[in-house]
């Protein structure tokens, strides 16, 4: 088999992408493979369930993210790897790969027990989250076509060699004439779709996001995927397009996993650390910023990251999280890392900031900037670094009100940043006018 004949069956396999690392010495099954040095690396594994772990030798706090992997062989037959998994090590800090001879029938071991440098890992991602696998060794003929395709040695230690490009090319074209046409429409009545694809009326606050999902097609649901060809969509409101800078952006909206909120549900919560609102009988309300080690003035709880050393930007303790204490350090809600984790490495590798004006009158509408921004590469830690500094907070929106006699809750747990300051959360944010895009 030779490359070409090797994408041609991992296309034939729906893999939406493909990866290549060049295998070092080291890069084995007793000493697992090097996958890179930070979190960056989970973001192509799709519908990854992360679970904080030890491990087994060290009794060190460690991620683990099982991976449906197979291996593919040279007549493109499939070979379940029921072992296989993505472990973080956030002490060193380090992504490694591992299990994927275990248990499997007819895996590649005479290449992945040996240590020689010059073999190559092809992975091919498919969309509901399966992992193709294949390897060849240093003196097979597609080695050699991967050396002369992959010419950039600072990527061959890493998982960083893409091989099919254009699709991510394709793909960021694709989105940004689609929203140029969105941009070009001017105002749009407000709306939603709904579940079974069809479009219904939207009178919320947050209709301008739902306006925008509309205007591309995408139906609401619960997956930490992007939204739209790979990208996540982030509309925020603006005062004016001439000040794309201003504004607040919600980055996400996680519901607690433990403390009190989680323990006793959000009426209780309300009920004992809300507070009355001033203008409407029997509300009760929790809401306003709420920044890293700060006291609310509105609640007097104090937002922490546990098992985070900020003199060094690293997770401690896999099994910490971000937490809310009230004065005598009790947990009052609590984000585990793991679950922030899966949502925000996946959801936000590709993230597209799209500036909205709105008006109510005569019916509320929007319309939608032609200068945008995207983030493109993210990690984990960048997300915890900005908390840290106060740059992203915990932003409740929860609120309950009495009808017919009954209390309502509405819960919205958000995280939100200024506009102006989402650079701290990826590796390159681009300024694109749609305007000019053919």
């Amino acid at each position: 088999m030779n490359l070409q004949q090797l994408l041609s069956a991992v296309r034939d396999q729906k893999c939406s992408s493909v990866y290549a690392k060049r295998l070092a010495e080291n890069d084995n099954s007793k000493n697992q493979v090097y996958f890179g040095s930070d979190f960056e690396t989970l973001n192509i594994f799709p519908n990854l369930e992360i679970n904080a772990a030890y491990s087994g030798s060290h009794n060190e706090p460690i991620f683990k993210a099982k991976l449906n992997f197979k291996w593919i062989d040279e007549s493109g037959a499939l070979w379940n790897a029921p072992a296989a998994q993505i472990i973080y090590y956030p002490q060193y800090p380090e992504v490694r790969f591992s299990g994927f001879l275990k248990g499997c029938k007819h895996a590649p071991s005479d290449l992945m027990t040996i240590r020689e440098a010059g073999r190559w890992l092809v992975l091919g991602i498919r969309e509901n989250g399966e992992v193709l696998g294949f390897v060849v060794g240093s003196k097979h003929s597609m080695s050699k076509e991967l050396d002369r395709e992959c010419i950039d040695e600072s990527l061959f230690h890493n998982l960083a060699t893409r091989l099919n490009s254009e699709n991510a090319a394709n793909n960021k074209t694709s989105l940004l004439r689609k929203l140029k046409g969105i941009s070009e429409k001017n105002w749009i009545t407000s709306k939603r779709m709904l579940p079974n694809g069809t479009l219904g009326p939207c009178n919320a606050p947050n209709c301008g996001g739902y306006t925008l999902e509309a205007e591309l097609g995408i139906l609401p649901n619960g997956f930490s995927e992007p939204d739209y060809l790979g990208w996540e969509i982030k509309q925020y409101r603006v005062p004016g397009f001439e000040r794309v800078l201003s504004g607040r952006i919600t980055l996400m909206t996680p519901e607690p996993t433990g403390g009190y909120y989680a323990d006793h549900g959000a009426l209780e919560f309300l009920k004992k650390y809300g507070y009355p609102d001033a203008t409407e009988p029997g509300r009760l309300n929790f809401s306003s910023p709420h920044y890293a080690t700060k006291s609310n003035n509105k609640t007097n709880l104090v937002l922490k990251l546990d098992g985070y050393d900020s003199a060094k930007s690293k997770i401690t303790n896999s099994f910490g999280g971000l937490v809310l204490l009230d004065h005598e350090e009790r947990i009052v809600s609590r984000w585990d890392f793991d679950g922030l984790m899966k949502h925000w490495n996946r959801k936000h590798a590709l993230a597209a900031f799209i500036p909205a004006c709105g008006h109510k009158t005569p019916v509320l509408q929007y319309r939608y900037g032609h200068l945008i921004r995207l983030g493109i590469g993210t990690d984990f830690l960048f997300f915890l670094n900005a908390i840290n500094k106060g740059i992203v907070y915990y932003d409740p929106g929860i609120n309950a009100k009495q009808r017919n006699g009954k209390m309502h809750v509405h819960r919205r747990n958000q995280f939100r940043i200024s506009s102006g300051k989402i650079s701290v959360l990826y590796k390159k944010v681009e300024s694109v006018d749609l305007s000019a895009i053919n």
